[in-house]
């Protein structure tokens, strides 16, 4: 549930903080004092995007947060993100060059968290709801929601994205079939040229060093050798100069103790002499002339320089290229075994009829229960013995499905339902967007619903049919509804006002919470217009007493 929300230098609004309770809120006031940029606030904090435009004249950044309770169902989605799961607050802070950033309980985040958490918190019902009732697609989507068909929903798009990628695969296939079998040829001579090579990765940088070490064995032997006998095997060695040279400031450091560290100097030095003398001993043992091992590793550089060059690539990338060629090839297997992708596209093609088929069962049913709900509000929104229906009809496969869905109304008994685009008048049409709309949110998992001026057109009787229904939903969800009848104001638990200021020049919009008071004069304002008199609050005052 929606808690408080924080706007600061919004388009008209300054500054102000508006807490939510549960139950049926309602947003009333003059035209243009800015009811509907709360709604638009909101939607910021939730995602939507945003450019500059949306700061307040003068300010350098518009800022809009927004707090929730934690619903159970986001715990586990705000702990995998390491977020604090006991509070939840959405912050979007827009600047002066239109860059935005959004933060979810301090911690930045992207608009597609914010809105993917958004979709889970708040469902907004605009004010022109009714005009989009008229696109096909909207309607489709309305009854998918309705019959709860978004496992379903995905599952046809993941099969039909599947079975088009086969069949633009397999069209591509059999119309370069010649062409893909000259590459495949031209890839498998590289790859067989490389797989005899057999370079094995980091195999050129060893054959290197090696090579060096055989062609300079006989410099390394002579070198190390004369090096062992300078240090050791000479009668004037480096060894015997030392140890001499040792013992005798040992000696003397018996009469000062100051000249005892050189002693332990050149001690350690005479042994770390000792153990070059032994590392040069062993490297000798290891190392012999070997004209063969060298004609070896020479022929096999002399390979491998001679592949590169074909390939004009460096030696140490032909591992590396051997293993492209024969990802290359394995990608091209699909292109020489048609038949083998024929019978996957069909495959691919059959679980998408399959999952399609089962969509359709599914909008069929819902399709009978939408038409029944609606049908029975329509009576209550003085549409008596009319009918709504809607039909689901066979169309071209797509990632939605293989339905084409319509809806159909019929405004008066004994009249047939037609297409709603055609039939319905403005106000019907508003109606009709009502009751969907709230039929649609009693199912509806999101703990927030918020209806924008949806009650545009009706008004009368109808009004307050209208806002009892809303107060209904209130006892289901927690509704925000920004309205301009009276009828529906007085439905509410809680009541805001929107005003409009000038404040040095500049036109500022607030939120005022009213009491019974202030619900009285607001709704007879709304009733009476400018002049409010005894009449109209006393009017007031018994429609709010009615509810």
């Amino acid at each position: 549930m929606l808690r408080a929300l924080h706007i600061s230098d919004f388009v008209i609004v300054d500054h102000t903080e508006v807490e939510f309770g549960p139950g049926f809120t309602v947003f009333s006031g003059e035209t243009g004092a800015g009811k509907s940029i709360l709604i638009d606030a909101l939607a910021l904090a939730l995602g939507e995007r945003a450019d500059a435009s949306v700061l307040r004249e003068g300010a350098s950044r518009a800022e809009v947060s927004a707090v929730f309770d934690v619903p159970a169902s986001l715990r586990d989605w705000l702990a995998e993100r390491e977020l604090d799961t006991e509070s939840l607050v959405l912050r979007r802070v827009v600047d002066a060059q239109g860059r935005s950033r959004g933060y979810i309980n301090g911690v930045p985040a992207t608009l597609t968290q914010l809105r993917e958490l958004g979709e889970r918190l708040v469902d907004i019902h605009g004010q022109h709801a009714h005009q989009s009732l008229l696109k096909p697609h909207f309607q489709r989507d309305m009854l998918d929601d309705h019959g709860g068909h978004g496992d379903m929903r995905r599952a046809v798009a993941e099969a039909w994205k599947a079975w088009r990628e086969l069949e633009r695969k397999l069209e591509e296939v059999e119309r370069n079939a010649a062409m893909l079998a000259q590459e495949r040829e031209r890839l498998q001579w590289q790859a067989d040229e490389l797989g005899r090579l057999a370079l094995k990765p980091g195999e050129w940088d060893e054959l290197q060093a090696e090579h060096k070490r055989l062609a300079h064995a006989q410099a390394l032997i002579d070198g190390a050798s004369q090096a062992i006998a300078a240090l050791d095997e000479d009668d004037d060695s480096a060894h015997s100069r030392l140890a001499a040279a040792a013992q005798r400031i040992a000696q003397l450091a018996t009469h000062d103790a100051a000249l005892a560290p050189v002693a332990e100097a050149l001690e350690s030095a005479r042994i770390a002499l000792q153990e070059a003398v032994s590392d040069l001993n062993g490297y000798l043992s290891r190392l012999e002339l070997d004209p063969q091992r060298l004609a070896e590793v020479e022929a096999r550089l002399q390979a491998v320089f001679d592949t590169a060059r074909k390939f004009r690539l460096q030696p140490e990338q032909l591992a590396a290229q051997h293993a492209a060629l024969l990802a290359q090839l394995d990608t091209l297997k699909d292109a020489e075994d048609v038949e083998a992708l024929r019978k996957r596209a069909a495959n691919a093609k059959a679980a998408y009829e399959e999952a399609a088929a089962k969509l359709s069962r599914a909008r069929r049913k819902a399709a009978a229960s939408l038409g029944k709900a609606v049908t029975q509000a329509m009576q209550a929104l003085a549409m008596g013995g009319g009918k709504f229906e809607v039909a689901v009809e066979p169309s071209d496969p797509g990632p939605a499905g293989n339905d084409a869905i319509e809806f159909r109304v019929a405004g008066h008994a004994g009249t047939t339902p037609r297409p709603l685009s055609k039939v319905a008048s403005g106000g019907e049409l508003a109606r009709i967007s009502l009751a969907l709309s709230v039929i649609a949110s009693r199912a509806a998992r999101v703990p927030t619903l918020i209806f924008d001026e949806v009650d545009t057109g009706i008004g009368g009787a109808v009004a307050e049919v209208v806002g009892r229904l809303l107060r209904e939903l209130g006892s289901l969800h927690q509704v925000l509804c920004v309205t301009h009848l009276p009828q529906v104001a007085a439905c509410g638990n809680t009541h805001l006002r929107v005003d409009k200021r000038q404040e040095n020049g500049t036109a500022v919009s607030t939120v005022t919470v009213l009491d019974r008071s202030g619900r009285v004069d607001e709704i007879a304002r709304m009733l009476g217009g400018i002049e409010i008199t005894a009449t109209t609050r006393k009017h007031a005052r018994e429609m709010i007493g009615s509810h």
